[in-house]
């Protein structure tokens, strides 16, 4: 293992020449299928987790470490860390690059060779919090999945797409407001933490990244309607942008004037649009659905 000089002065993290050496070895070139792009800068591993707040009694779970940038740093902050990756070349390997740079934490090391959106548990005590580089074409789905199958996870940080995180962080009335915006407020309370550049990245991606904190809600939003339910409005309601309420909302309803009830139960207007409306309002429209 090389220890070739990079930007970290513990010599734990790992560096441009460390990165390229270790995929070398094991023949790994990033693929865009997985949407693959491994960070080469010790000094953004260490703001990611210093932006995560990561305590030294946190559990962390991390998806898509990759090569184990992000891992080392903070397997060098945390409890300890649990690593979820889906490539079997990337998956074998990251044990070994921990215990060789980090042999006094490696016992505190824990990997899941599985698809993220597919893992149901984790082994150890159940984490406190997710950091992770998501792979930019399955994010949203991975991040609502770890949310929901993982209730222990108080805080969040992802680096995203930049037009992703905006999404998340989005809030009602924004022209990027969507499906993962309401998703994501139904757990936690969201906000971009920050933007990170292309260079710090191998191979450089042709599109910037941002960092988004999400720290869950203290109590679950109190309601009668069930998660599903919930999700199956806003997906309804997003389905068609640019329809009204009324309209958008007449197939889960049964009808458009079922659909029409159930938003007047609500105190929603049937002409608003769902970009208009707030998590506990798609939440009342759930709650009043006839039948």
């Amino acid at each position: 293992m090389s220890s070739s000089p990079s930007t970290d002065e513990s010599g734990a993290l790992l560096g441009p020449a460390d990165i390229r050496e270790l995929a070398a070895a094991l023949g790994v070139r990033p693929t865009k299928q997985r949407g693959q792009n491994f960070v080469i800068d010790a000094n953004t591993v260490r703001r990611i987790v210093r932006t995560a707040g990561v305590r030294p009694d946190d559990v962390v779970v991390e998806v898509g470490p990759g090569l184990g940038s992000l891992t080392l740093a903070l397997l060098e902050a945390a409890d300890r860390v649990t690593a979820v990756e889906i490539d079997d070349v990337l998956a074998a390997a990251l044990p070994s690059t921990i215990a060789a740079r980090l042999p006094g934490r490696a016992d505190r090391f824990a990997l899941v060779h599985s698809d993220a959106l597919h893992v149901r548990e984790l082994p150890g005590p159940p984490p406190t919090a997710l950091v992770a580089n998501l792979p930019y074409n399955v994010a949203v789905p991975v991040l609502l999945h770890m949310l929901e199958r993982f209730p222990s996870i108080e805080r969040t940080l992802v680096m995203v797409q930049a037009e992703v995180a905006d999404r998340l962080a989005a809030p009602p009335g924004s022209k990027v407001y969507g499906v993962p915006s309401v998703k994501a407020a139904w757990y936690a309370e969201v906000k971009r933490a920050g933007a990170i550049g292309r260079n710090v990245f191998w191979p450089a991606p042709n599109v910037d990244s941002g960092l988004v904190s999400l720290v869950r809600r203290a109590e679950p939003i109190a309601t009668t309607a069930t998660r599903e339910e919930v999700f199956a409005v806003v997906d309804a309601a997003f389905a068609q942008r640019r329809k009204t309420l009324r309209a958008a909302l007449a197939g889960w309803a049964g009808s458009a004037a079922a659909a029409e009830a159930a938003l007047v139960a609500a105190g929603i207007s049937p002409q608003a649009r769902g970009e208009s409306l707030t998590v506990d309002e798609f939440v009342a429209i759930a709650e009043h659905k006839a039948g």
